[in-house]
């Protein structure tokens, strides 16, 4: 796998990461200036926030276990991993993205910094893997 796939593995896992921290833990402190919501909504949706900022970390956790396979002699369990996570995060900037235009959750067109952020690096994953 390419230096530059590898790097995008890096950037993308340290995004989750981030996004788990904000949404599992800061979301009183975030929920405006990163997710458009309301102080008043936060309770509302501090569980569902706490669940998928879960959901973030996990997905980190794989391309990170991806990455150790790949170095440590189980290239094929390694690309597997990098694969399938950076499909489903791409395909979750795709769903984010949709949303966005749905106007879901907030005015349309938004969300064009989180769906950039989400699905960019594992966009670069797949080109150049």
């Amino acid at each position: 796998m390419s230096v530059v796939a590898q790097v995008a593995v890096v950037v993308a896992a340290l995004v989750h990461v981030v996004v788990w921290i904000c949404e599992a833990f800061l979301i009183g402190r975030v929920h405006q200036s990163m997710f458009g919501q309301p102080a008043q909504d936060v309770p509302a949706i501090r569980l569902w926030a706490f669940g998928v900022g879960f959901y973030n970390l996990f997905l980190a956790c794989g391309l990170v276990a991806g990455l150790v396979a790949l170095h440590t002699g189980q290239e094929l369990v390694g690309r597997t991993l990098i694969f399938y996570i950076s499909w489903f995060m791409l395909a979750g900037s795709v769903v984010l993205a949709v949303a966005d235009q749905l106007a879901l959750s907030r005015k349309r067109n938004s969300a064009w910094g989180g769906v950039a952020a989400e699905g960019i690096p594992p966009l670069v994953v797949l080109l150049f893997a």
